[in-house]
């Protein structure tokens, strides 16, 4: 415990600075704009942002990526209320009952709900990071090649079943397509190059940050500029404040929201915008104003925004103890640890255990200036979304375009990002999910190496993968998943259950 406190408080120290402030207020700032306009996602903010931070001292840019991740999911939450777009997939359940309270000339109390839920999702999600790292990072030394491969296996399969509930199929056939894109360039273990066809820069294979900018970057702008313009519901707003009443009398509801809304974020690959749509629907299968859902309810915009916040932190365990992404914007923060030497995994708490405790504190700062930015430039920032998207479109792309050349000055990283930017404008088109397209990209090396590394270890032996405990249970519970999903199957599960009274009470 000494030793805990010791890590905290230098953690703390390296932060007390002027410098901390400015990026803190800054970034927080930056990201709540980014979060408030249709079509700049957190995703794309945060991976903006790393090319930016390059020449940053490391903990000063992570600082910044994680109050510009929390701060953009918290300003999806302004079009949400205010236009009726969810400003980050993450605001997409804000949308149901701020947009009403908006047209009933509430949006300016909807902003606070909103904020001050956000703020206390965030905290709670904080609270868990805490305490669940350590002993997650403890746990994670115990996995071996074979639990890593059936970690990242279930990762895809649960990111296609969460992204994708109405057609699971596409999910995982998008997570199918990150993994295959994955492959191209050297293998990791002996460097063979693999479907690169001759060609010197795809040996190298796909960076992570060309292709995100391109799936939520440019397959974004295309997407807006596809769509006709919003419209504000009002330009004039009422009491942003909120009374302490109006907060607490939804209590059980918040910590609801964020105890769902951080175990939603600690699954990988599943992120906030799940993480918002269970808050939410847990609130209304629990409420007793379940009829006013949908229509205004002050208790459904606290369970989205309360949701969708908590997911961040819990979204960053994984990131901290496996080194595995809880979410998209989580993934991009996790490559911008390696990029700034971080080494997140396993390891961390033995290695670095002062950066664990450093992110809780970043999430902290975040937290307190997305709360008084939000509630004291509620009025600014509606100017914010007057501006058209013919004017931001452009710059967005632009930034899209310098974004993935400015870390490694090559031009075949332009052209990946347009690539994967078209390809991820006519997935979306085709109602395709594109988390776990992602998340199969950032698996798929995790997932070559340790099936090899395992088969290797195994002598060939694949009843290894089978046999040993924790891998058993990962390949279980991804068995029950697929299985799950199959109409027949859960038609046929259904049938046993209903058989089973009948059969108790006969004679």
């Amino acid at each position: 415990m000494t030793s805990q406190l010791d890590h905290f408080l230098a953690a703390l120290a390296s932060f007390a600075s002027f410098a901390t402030l400015f990026n803190v207020l800054g970034a927080t700032f930056i990201g709540i704009v980014i979060g408030a306009l249709p079509g700049l996602t957190a995703t794309m903010g945060v991976a903006l942002f790393t090319t930016l931070t390059y020449t940053m001292e490391p903990n000063q840019a992570i600082l910044v990526l994680i109050c510009v991740y929390v701060g953009a999911i918290y300003g999806g939450s302004r079009s949400a209320i205010l236009l009726n777009i969810p400003g980050t997939p993450a605001n997409a359940a804000t949308t149901l009952d701020g947009f009403p309270l908006a047209q009933q000339g509430r949006a300016g109390f909807a902003m606070g709900i909103a904020t001050t839920s956000s703020a206390i999702g965030t905290l709670i999600g904080i609270v868990f990071l805490l305490l669940l790292a350590p002993p997650l990072a403890e746990l994670a030394l115990r996995f071996q090649s074979y639990e890593f491969f059936w970690l990242a296996v279930f990762g895809i399969v649960i990111a296609g079943l969460m992204c994708a509930a109405d057609d699971p199929l596409k999910g995982w056939i998008a997570g199918i397509l990150g993994l295959l894109a994955a492959m191209v360039g050297q293998e990791t273990i002996h460097a063979y190059e693999r479907f690169s066809y001759g060609v010197t820069d795809l040996a190298g294979g796909f960076n992570l940050i060309p292709v995100l900018v391109g799936v939520f970057g440019l397959a974004e702008v295309l997407t807006v500029m596809r769509d006709p313009p919003a419209v504000l519901a009002t330009t004039k707003l009422d009491r942003v404040v909120p009374r302490l009443s109006d907060i607490t009398r939804y209590w059980r509801t918040i910590i609801r929201s964020g105890l769902i809304g951080t175990g939603i974020g600690i699954i990988p690959g599943v992120g906030e915008d799940i993480g918002a749509w269970v808050s939410y629907a847990a609130a209304r299968r629990a409420s007793k104003e379940a009829h006013l859902f949908g229509k205004g309810s002050v208790e459904g915009l606290t369970a989205a925004e309360t949701g969708n916040n908590a997911a961040i932190p819990g979204a960053i365990i994984p990131v901290l103890t496996l080194g595995i992404p809880g979410s998209a914007p989580a993934a991009v923060l996790l490559a911008a640890m390696f990029i700034h030497g971080v080494r997140p995994g396993p390891l961390i708490m033995q290695e670095a255990p002062e950066f664990v405790y450093g992110t809780v504190i970043m999430l902290v700062l975040a937290t307190l200036a997305m709360a008084f930015l939000g509630l004291a430039l509620a009025r600014p920032l509606l100017y914010v979304l007057r501006v058209p998207r013919h004017v931001m479109m452009p710059i967005v792309f632009v930034l899209c375009v310098i974004g993935p050349f400015a870390i490694s000055q090559r031009l075949f990283d332009v052209w990946v990002m347009v690539g994967f930017g078209l390809v991820g404008f006519v997935l979306r088109e085709m109602k395709y999910p594109m988390a776990p397209l992602v998340l199969g990209v950032i698996l798929g090396d995790i997932l070559d190496k340790n099936l090899r590394r395992a088969l290797t270890l195994a002598d060939g032996d694949v009843s290894i993968f089978f046999t040993r405990p924790i891998s058993a249970v990962l390949w279980g519970l991804t068995l029950l998943l697929i299985l799950g999903a199959v109409p027949q199957v859960r038609a046929l599960v259904a049938r046993a259950f209903r058989r089973r009274p009948r059969s108790a009470s006969a004679p």
